[in-house]
């Protein structure tokens, strides 16, 4: 039928008259743009980014196990608390009331005239009934363990106290470490597949530095210790770095609740616990963290330059 159009019709498109080639109509636009765009990303696929992509049965199934696995744990956990109460000395009805959680500065100044005035006759069940509560929260990402670290403060002289705290924030951190890579590691990357990817990428550039690294995120606010618990198993840091980093990174802000617990009586709030004196101090040990870590990378890109 082309002498009736005037058109010349082929498979690679339509010649008209004028000598121009239109293209077949199957190349919409809706279909080129698409196509470009792939093209795009198969010529850089570093550039590209991640999509969010739905679990595939087994995967489901596996997260939907991990999770009873992490609810029998909890459950397991709160018994031992149980456990620690029922092994407590008899208290009376008033104090009964003040042995729980702190959840503000006033719990915690209650909780610590409880505990002062049974720590000498019962000194390792108050410190044991301590040391599972901090865990305890540390674990499971709750809330409150500040007020633990300055009650221990109170309770114990600083070498006891300090490595108390220390020990307790790399236990239940390396806890909290193992559930994430448990469960935590198929749910994070599904719903955060761009902020694991980005975070992988930097893990892999300070490689030979993460200790450093670990150290200046576990004495500065930029992230909350958490979310490094729960980050760190998926975007590839190992454990020994994470639990070795994290009992020696919460060693200065340590300090400074040690000392807020000595004077914990006279605190009318958690935050008069860090001046801006401290936390002055607290950003320069960052500051000279950090520090090993980027002269080793500066000669290393001067070796292979």
């Amino acid at each position: 039928m082309s002498w009736c159009t005037g058109v010349d019709m082929s498979d690679k498109g339509i010649t008209m008259r004028n000598g121009r080639t239109k293209a077949p109509q199957e190349q919409s636009q809706d279909q080129v743009v698409p196509q470009l765009a792939q093209e795009q990303q198969d010529l850089n696929p570093q550039q590209a980014t991640p999509q969010k992509q739905a679990m595939s049965p087994d995967e489901k199934k596996a997260t939907k196990k991990s999770l009873v696995i992490v609810a029998c744990i909890f459950v397991a956990s709160l018994a031992t608390m149980c456990y620690v109460y029922a092994i407590f000395p008899e208290l009376n009805e008033s104090e009964k009331q003040h042995l729980k959680i702190p959840r503000d500065i006033q719990d915690a100044k209650m909780l610590a005239k409880v505990l002062d005035r049974y720590k000498d006759m019962y000194y390792f069940e108050v410190m044991f009934g301590v040391v599972v509560a901090y865990v305890f929260l540390q674990t499971f990402a709750i809330p409150g363990s500040l007020f633990l670290s300055i009650l221990l403060g109170f309770l114990y002289k600083f070498p006891i106290a300090l490595f108390l705290i220390c020990f307790c924030s790399a236990l239940g951190a390396t806890l909290c470490y193992t559930l994430s890579n448990l469960v935590g590691r198929r749910l994070i990357r599904h719903f955060w597949p761009k902020k694991t990817s980005e975070w992988s990428k930097h893990v892999e550039e300070y490689r030979d530095s993460l200790f450093n690294y670990m150290l200046f995120l576990r004495m500065t606010p930029i992230l909350p210790n958490w979310f490094i618990n729960l980050a760190s198993p998926v975007i590839g840091v190992p454990l020994h770095v994470f639990a070795l980093g994290t009992f020696c990174g919460v060693a200065p802000p340590s300090v400074i609740a040690i000392q807020a617990g000595k004077t914990l009586q006279k605190m009318t709030s958690s935050s008069e616990a860090f001046s801006w004196t401290s936390m002055g101090i607290l950003m320069v040990c960052a500051c000279a963290s950090l520090l090993p870590g980027l002269l080793k990378n500066k000669f290393k890109h001067k070796k292979e330059a």
